[in-house]
């Protein structure tokens, strides 16, 4: 297992994850707590929130991180050194202001940050695709969320300190940048794919060509309906967890927030590396299965916690089962979007398929978990949200062959 982890297209991945993750507090969590500090309206700290749009809109601008090429380091990795260049930049300018007296300047510099984080992540998610191979892509996908939490540790929690108890949060945010401008040099020292593609010829082709190269495969929209459902479950156990943890089950918003963040993120990281060095040895399918299965079993613990008085060292199991079971499966899924790009336009088709794949989270869990609750109460809810895995769970047996096939051709 370790192999897998120790090779170059794999290990570069970690800081090139940790380089994904760390601008998205600095515009969002860490942004609002400094301007709350700074006795900033509640109204205007409201306004910051809408900084983080362009990663939501990001996958209408991937079809031109497909076409055009910067003219150094590659197809990729052009991208994504000048997008963490100037992220690096504009960080460490949003240090030279204060949200008090000029918070129009650091609402720009962070809008600025949040689209060229999302361009970073367009072309981060094409260039993992792009390198590495099949065997790998699940140990990859484990890498990618170990730098990604890292960098959301260090850009929200570790941010608060340094800002509060050394730097200020001038200082702060001019340290976040410089750290931005460090992780560069990953990217000049990661490989290249060994397979290079030519960029499509026009723009017109880069946005047209994606969905029908995807749509003239067998199957296609049964594959979408898939990634909706695979974790449908997970994203319904998720939606009110903290709620139902503190209201639900009576634990207090301390023991709840020690625990998510010790145990919560422990067995996330764990569960991901895991499953990519199990998926080297399974395969795709057999992974996805698997792990799906585990995730969906794995709801069964918040169902328990429902009905037995509070005990804290059975909520720190249950969390950990839970997050260790997603991360698996995470792994897993991520391996399946990257299996499913056409590498010629692999930005344009990640950034569609991960979009798609929030809809249950954000369309399905958030404005139906609410409603299912207060109809059903806690514990019903919990044992339905194992059932809503099954669907997916069976639409993965229905569609295996194609499964299998990624993983042949993939080889």
């Amino acid at each position: 297992m370790s192999n897998v982890y120790l090779n170059p297209r794999v290990a570069a991945l970690f800081v090139l994850g940790f380089a994904s993750g760390l601008p998205l507090a600095l515009t969002s969590g860490t942004l609002q707590a400094w301007a709350t500090v700074e006795q900033v309206s509640l109204r205007d700290i409201g306004f910051l929130t809408l900084v983080g749009s362009a990663y939501t809109l990001k996958f209408l601008w991937a079809p031109f991180i497909d076409r055009y090429t910067v003219p150094f380091l590659g197809r990729r990795r052009g991208w994504m050194a000048l997008s963490q260049l100037l992220l690096g930049v504009s960080i460490a300018a949003m240090g030279l202001f204060n949200p008090s007296h000029q918070l129009g300047v650091i609402a720009l510099l962070a809008v600025f940050v949040a689209f060229m984080s999302a361009t970073q992540d367009i072309a981060f998610d094409a260039y993992s695709t792009d390198v590495l191979r099949a065997q790998e892509r699940a140990a990859g996908a484990a890498v990618k969320v170990l730098g990604y939490r890292l960098a959301m540790i260090v850009s929200s929690g570790f941010a608060l300190v340094i800002a509060d108890q050394w730097l200020g949060w001038n200082g702060m945010y001019m340290l976040m940048g410089a750290l931005m401008l460090a992780c560069a040099i990953a990217t000049f020292l990661a490989p290249e794919p060994e397979r290079v593609v030519s960029a499509p010829h026009s723009l017109r082709e880069a946005v047209v060509a994606p969905l029908l190269a995807f749509f003239k495969r067998p199957e296609a929209i049964s594959i979408l309906v898939l990634i909706v459902l695979y974790k449908l479950g997970d994203a319904f156990a998720g939606a009110l967890s903290t709620t139902f943890l503190i209201r639900g089950a009576g634990f207090s918003a301390t023991e709840v927030g020690t625990v998510n963040k010790i145990f919560g993120l422990a067995a996330t990281i764990i569960g991901a590396l895991v499953g990519g060095g199990l998926m080297a040895k399974l395969g795709l399918y057999r992974s996805l299965m698997l792990f799906g299965l585990l995730q969906a079993v794995s709801n069964f613990g918040y169902w328990w916690l429902s009905v037995s008085e509070p005990n804290l060292w059975f909520m720190g199991a249950v969390v950990a089962i839970e997050n260790l079971c997603g991360g698996m499966g995470t792994a897993a899924f991520v391996a399946l979007l990257m299996a499913l790009c056409h590498q010629q336009f692999s930005a344009t088709q990640f950034a569609l398929l991960s979009a798609l794949s929030a809809v249950g989270r954000t369309y399905l869990a958030g404005p139906l978990t609410p409603l299912f609750v207060e109809h059903l109460g806690w514990s019903t809810f919990f044992i339905i949200t194992v059932l809503l895995a099954l669907p997916g769970l069976w639409l993965l047996w229905r569609k295996r062959h194609i499964i299998l096939a990624l993983d042949a051709n993939s080889h």
